[in-house]
């Protein structure tokens, strides 16, 4: 079966009652009908995948996701979360001991950063950030005790690439654990595994569940990597997904490719209308023709999705305060996936600026997009 027959179907081969859709397991606990088997799922409670023991571990409703998730990324498994960071965090902690190194893109999700800049030092981490668009850049900041090398491929808000064939070649013939939050792209745009990263991460709360109606987070990796995990962080973390947040994002994930292909099509009229605007000094956006990396992301992408940044040429925080606030149909706030167009500023540089500046990134939702247009309009002329 093809991708999107195997999106409805894949882990739900067993209607419950009947019912066509599956029902949600709102249960904190599985009993079992006999010793033998309640006891062997306590010595190891990754065993035998669907037989349950505890919720905090495992429930048919995170199996079902888990299942299409490793079949979209193309890896043997899959595990889900509360939300993006707990996989991030699970995933990094997985990989790192005290006395380690991690290597990481500058251009991260601020929460990642400050989880390897400000909480893994206390336990003896330490990281280097790297621009990371020259793979010998990142292969520069590499030491000896190096285990760990963060992607995120396009990053946040400059949509940065990484070479990741090149890279996670690198990382291999090293022992070095490669790990991407993928995001932007969703596994319909990029499957990072088929490049040879290790693990490949999801705030599931985006694209993935697409409502805006639930916060969590996905990990895709191999069935030992996947193992590991469930058996240490995502037990001792107790980061796993509830059943009901893991039924909302099952829904969402069915309608996956239709969103991300109307996402494509018009964040690219999105960026049309922007480039080339007295009022944009610059704009990134990872379907720029024009875009520095355009080449790579031609070989890594299928697609691009509908975030657009722009940076304002007046950059006075009077300015950018007033353009946000006289929006109508975009909204103010963080995150993006759903079904609302968003608008967010965000002031500060990279690692190779040499000043801080004011950022607008948009995220197109499901509005038509001339409202849309119209309404950037609307808002720039207030202030003409």
């Amino acid at each position: 079966m093809r991708r999107d027959t195997k999106l409805q179907h894949l882990g739900e081969e067993v209607h419950h009652l009947g019912a066509v859709t599956p029902p949600i397991f709102q249960t904190s606990l599985f009993v079992h009908d006999t010793f033998d088997s309640l006891r062997g799922k306590l010595a190891d409670s990754s065993a035998e995948k669907e037989h349950y023991i505890y919720s905090r571990v495992g429930n048919p409703n995170l199996t079902m996701v888990e299942k299409k998730l490793a079949m979209l990324e193309g890896t043997e498994d899959a595990l889900v979360f509360g939300s993006g960071m707990a996989a991030i965090s699970a995933a990094i902690l997985h990989g790192v001991r005290a006395g380690d190194h991690v290597v990481c893109v500058d251009t991260a999700y601020g929460p990642t950063r400050s989880f390897l800049l400000e909480y893994l030092p206390g336990i003896g981490v330490e990281t280097t950030m790297v621009v990371g668009v020259d793979p010998e850049e990142i292969f520069r900041a590499v030491r000896e005790n190096t285990k760990l090398i963060y992607l995120e491929s396009p990053s946040s808000v400059l949509f940065r690439i990484q070479d990741l064939a090149v890279v996670t070649g690198f990382a291999r013939e090293r022992g070095i654990l490669t790990l991407i939050d993928n995001s932007n792209c969703s596994p319909i745009f990029q499957n990072p595994a088929a490049m040879g990263v290790d693990i490949v991460l999801h705030s599931a709360t985006k694209y993935l569940a697409g409502h805006s109606d639930v916060v969590a987070g996905a990990l895709c990796a191999s069935r030992e990597i996947c193992r590991a995990i469930e058996l240490r962080e995502g037990q001792w973390l107790g980061a796993r997904l509830a059943p009901f947040d893991a039924w909302l994002l099952l829904r969402g994930m069915r309608t996956l490719r239709l969103r991300v292909e109307e996402a494509q099509r018009v964040g690219k009229e999105l960026f049309e209308f922007l480039r080339g605007r007295d009022e944009v000094a610059e704009i990134y956006y990872s379907g720029d023709p024009e875009h520095s990396q355009a080449g790579l992301i031609a070989r890594q992408q299928t697609g691009h999705t509908s975030l657009v940044t722009i940076i304002p040429r007046h950059q006075e925080e009077e300015w950018v305060r007033a353009f946000l606030e006289n929006l109508e149909v975009f909204q103010m706030g963080v995150s993006w996936g759903g079904y609302e167009s968003l608008a967010v500023p965000i002031f500060g540089k990279p690692m190779d600026w040499p000043e801080e500046k004011w950022a607008i990134r948009f995220y197109a939702g499901l509005e038509d997009i001339e409202d849309l247009k119209e309404d950037i309009d609307q808002a720039f002329a207030a202030l003409t």
